[in-house]
C-alpha cells in the first residue's frame, strides 16, 4: 500500500494536484457515462420515448463524444490539459444541469449532445495524464489501471446517489445536486501546478500515427470495449428493473427503480475492484505487463459467459452476481489496453493519438446501445433481455484482437513517432 501511495505522489508533494487532475477526470467520466443508464427508468416516462428513442439518446451522447475526443485530444496538445480540464468540467456541470429541466425529446437531445464535449474533455486529461504522472511514468499497465479505479467510483457515485435522490425530492433537484459535482472539482485543474502541459499538433503526426498498426488495432479492441461497457451503463437499469418486476410484481415502483438503479452501482464497484486488484498485480509484479494482452483475452471470453447468463437471468440474485461479475472482467480491459499502447508513443503526441483511437473506439458505442434498444422497442415483450445477444460476438472479437494487438507492434516501438528516451 505504501508503494501505491508512493507512486500516486510522484517525486514531491507540491504537485499532487497534478496528479488529482487526472484522477478526478477519469471520476467525472464515469459520472458522464453512468448519468443517462442512472436516470434511464425516470427520463423514458418523462420524455414520453421508448428504448428505441431511449438508445438514439445515448447514440447522440456518443457521437458527439466521438467528435470531441478528436477535438479534445488536439486541443491539449495544443493549448494543454488546465484549459481542457476547466472546460470539461464546467461544461460536464452545465449539462447536467439542462437535462434536469429539459421536458421534451428535443431538449433531452441538445443536452446529450453537449455532455460529450464535457466527457471527452475529463476523459483527455484524466487519461492523457495517468500514465504519466502516477508511478513516475515507469508502469503504464498500473498507472491506468489504479487510475481508473477513480471511474469506476464516478460510475458508481451517479446511479447511488439518484437511487437515494429520486425517492426524495424531484427529477430536476435531484440531477441539480449532482451537477454539483463536477462544479467543485474544477478547482482542482485550476489550482494545480500542472508541470505536463501537453505537446504540440502536428497534422503530418495525426496522420502518421492514424497508419501505426498497433493504433489500428487498439482502436478496433476499444471498437469492441466501449460498445460493451456503454451498454452495460445505459442499458444495465432497465434490464434489472425487467427481471425485479417479473420476480416481485407487488413491489412499489419507486422501490424498483431504486433497486434496478443500484445494480448499476454493484457493476461499478466489481469494476473498481477489478481495476484495483490488476493494478496491484503489476505493481508486485512489473513483468506481467509485457504480456498482458492475456488478461484482455480472459475478460473477453468470461464476459461473454457472463451475457449468456444475464440472457438466461430469471431471479434477481441470479442479475446482481452477473451485474458484479461483469464489471470485474471488464475492468482491465480498458486501463490494459492503454498501458500497451501509450509507451510506444512520443508522449508530445499522446494526446492526439489518444483521441485517435479513443473516437474509433466510441464508435462502438454509437452503434450497438441504439440497436439494443431498437430490437427492445420491436420485440413481442419489449425486453431488454433478448437484445444482449447483440454483445457476443464483441467478447469474441475482443478477446482475439488482444492477441492481435501484441503481434501488431505494440511489443515493439512505433516507427513513425519514437519514444522520447
Amino acid at each position: 500500500m505504501v508503494q501505491i501511495l508512493a507512486g500516486i505522489a510522484g517525486e514531491n508533494a507540491i504537485p499532487m494536484l497534478d496528479q488529482g487532475v487526472a484522477l478526478a477526470g477519469v471520476f467525472g467520466l464515469g459520472m458522464c457515462f453512468a448519468l443517462l443508464g442512472s436516470i434511464s427508468v425516470k427520463l423514458m416516462p418523462r420524455l414520453q420515448i421508448d428504448q428505441g428513442k431511449f438508445g438514439t439518446l445515448v447514440s447522440i451522447f456518443m457521437f458527439s463524444c466521438l467528435v470531441a475526443s478528436l477535438i479534445m485530444g488536439v486541443l491539449v496538445d495544443t493549448v494543454g490539459f488546465r484549459i481542457v480540464g476547466v472546460g470539461g468540467f464546467l461544461a460536464t456541470a452545465a449539462c447536467i444541469f439542462l437535462l434536469a429541466r429539459g421536458k421534451n425529446f428535443g431538449a433531452a437531445a441538445v443536452a446529450c449532445l453537449l455532455l460529450g464535449f464535457g466527457a471527452m474533455a475529463l476523459n483527455t486529461i484524466g487519461n492523457g495524464l495517468l500514465g504519466t504522472v502516477l508511478f513516475g511514468g515507469d508502469n503504464k499497465g498500473a498507472a491506468f489501471n489504479i487510475g481508473n479505479v477513480f471511474f469506476g467510483l464516478g460510475l458508481f457515485i451517479a446511479p447511488f446517489l439518484i437511487s437515494f435522490l429520486l425517492r426524495k425530492t424531484t427529477f430536476e433537484k435531484a440531477l441539480t445536486i449532482l451537477a454539483a459535482i463536477p462544479l467543485v472539482l474544477t478547482i482542482i485543474p485550476a489550482l494545480a501546478p500542472l508541470a505536463y502541459k501537453g505537446g504540440k499538433f502536428e497534422p503530418v503526426v495525426a496522420g502518421g500515427l492514424v497508419l501505426q498498426p498497433a493504433t489500428i488495432v487498439a482502436a478496433l479492441l476499444l471498437f469492441c470495449y466501449i460498445a460493451l461497457e456503454s451498454s452495460f451503463c445505459n442499458w444495465l437499469v432497465p434490464f434489472g428493473k425487467e427481471i425485479i418486476s417479473e420476480e416481485k410484481p407487488d413491489m412499489a415502483p419507486d422501490a424498483v427503480d431504486a433497486s434496478a438503479q443500484r445494480m448499476l452501482s454493484v457493476f461499478a464497484i466489481a469494476m473498481m475492484a477489478g481495476r484495483l486488484l490488476n493494478g496491484l498485480v503489476l505493481v508486485a509484479i512489473p513483468a506481467i505487463s509485457s504480456n498482458s494482452q492475456y488478461i484482455i483475452t480472459g475478460g473477453g471470453l468470461v464476459s461473454a459467459l457472463v451475457i449468456l447468463l444475464m440472457m438466461k437471468s430469471k431471479k434477481s440474485s441470479m442479475a446482481w452476481v452477473a451485474a458484479g461479475l461483469a464489471g470485474f472482467v471488464f475492468a482491465p480491459v480498458f486501463p490494459t489496453t492503454l498501458g500497451l499502447s501509450e509507451p510506444k508513443y512520443n508522449p508530445t503526441y499522446w494526446g492526439t493519438n489518444f483521441g485517435l483511437i479513443f473516437a474509433i473506439g466510441l464508435l462502438g458505442a454509437v452503434l450497438i446501445p441504439k440497436m439494443m434498444g431498437n430490437m427492445a422497442a420491436k420485440s413481442a415483450d419489449k425486453s431488454i433481455r433478448g437484445s444482449l445477444k447483440l454483445l457476443l460476438p464483441l467478447c469474441i472479437v475482443l478477446a482475439i484482437l488482444a492477441v492481435v494487438l501484441a503481434i501488431a507492434g505494440v511489443s515493439g516501438e512505433a516507427k513513425f513517432v519514437p519514444v522520447a528516451k
